[in-house]
């Protein structure tokens, strides 16, 4: 059996790693850049690596003892099949598994058992686990997915900001703060539009609850449609697992949490952890159920 277990949170913007003994007490951390294997399977690879390497070094262990590791890998865009099979095959490790990034955040949250969660950042996603049954509804990214997430509301108030432009709809605070923002010059912004990666527009998302907060009209109409979206995704969730404890995470959780319907927001609960802990969690309880098999 593997002395060592090494949990992974890689993402979009950062790779976290974390080193735990056979008890699964952390010993070590570290942290390198983004590792998301759709976008580069060669900058994921290295971030991973410096990331593990980093907490082998803080817990004061060889790298000799990495190669050694078992690692379980939550992993943005392993919905990629060439993505995995090329990263698989170099990771530094003796034994590894690769997931989503959602997997470990539900174990973060939940522990084990039974639960769902809902994470609403720059995308969205809805994982729920019924045993050893997971399911993912969502998760399609932004051109055709992502409804409830931070890309999407961006992207939506800059379409009310330029209907507000062209007199179709009614200005508000919110269209004028964004308006502003680009010089009421709307080809500064379709230039800007047409560039935008979902993390850019995601970062107008907060601005429509801050409005919406003050009442302003424009804001408030984007934000119950998409919060109605949320709890639409949320039904379907109950549906799947006849209700049960439901942890909200990402960017914009807590900005939703009181945007929510009622019953959803009497199913909600404090995450226990973060993903990090989870990917540490999942790879010693399955690599130490491989070994007690055989």
């Amino acid at each position: 059996m593997a002395r060592y277990f090494v949990g992974i949170d890689g993402g979009g913007t950062s790779c976290r790693a974390a080193v735990a003994d056979a008890t699964g007490r952390i010993l070590g951390m570290g942290k390198s850049g983004s590792a998301n294997i759709m976008t580069s399977a060669d900058i994921a690879l290295a971030s991973i690596s410096n990331a593990s390497r980093e907490a082998f070094a803080s817990a004061g262990l060889s790298e000799s003892e990495l190669t050694e590791a078992s690692a379980f890998l939550g992993l943005a865009g392993n919905n990629v099949e060439d993505a995995v099979i090329a990263v698989s095959s170099r990771l530094p490790f003796a034994r590894s598994v690769i997931d989503s990034d959602g997997l470990i955040a539900l174990e973060g949250a939940l522990g084990e058992g039974d639960g769902s969660v809902a994470i609403l950042g720059t995308g969205s996603i809805f994982i729920t686990r019924l045993g050893m049954d997971i399911r993912y509804l969502g998760g399609w990214g932004f051109v055709i997915g992502d409804f409830g997430s931070g890309a999407r509301l961006g992207h939506a108030a800059l379409q009310e900001a330029l209907l507000a432009y062209d007199g179709i709809a009614p200005a508000s605070p919110l269209t004028t703060s964004i308006l502003t923002e680009f010089d009421h010059n709307p080809p500064r912004m379709v230039a800007f539009a047409k560039k935008a990666s979902p993390g850019e527009f995601g970062r107008f998302a907060p601005r429509i609850f801050e409005f919406a907060k003050l009442g302003d009209e424009t804001a408030s109409r984007l934000l119950t449609a998409a919060a109605a979206q949320i709890d639409a995704g949320l039904d379907r969730q109950a549906e799947i697992s006849g209700g049960g404890r439901l942890a909200l995470l990402g960017g914009l959780a807590a900005l939703y949490a009181d945007h929510l319907a009622p019953r959803h927001r009497s199913r909600l609960i404090e995450p226990q952890a973060d993903a990090l802990t989870g990917a540490v969690a999942l790879a010693v309880r399955r690599f130490q159920t491989e070994a007690m098999h055989g």
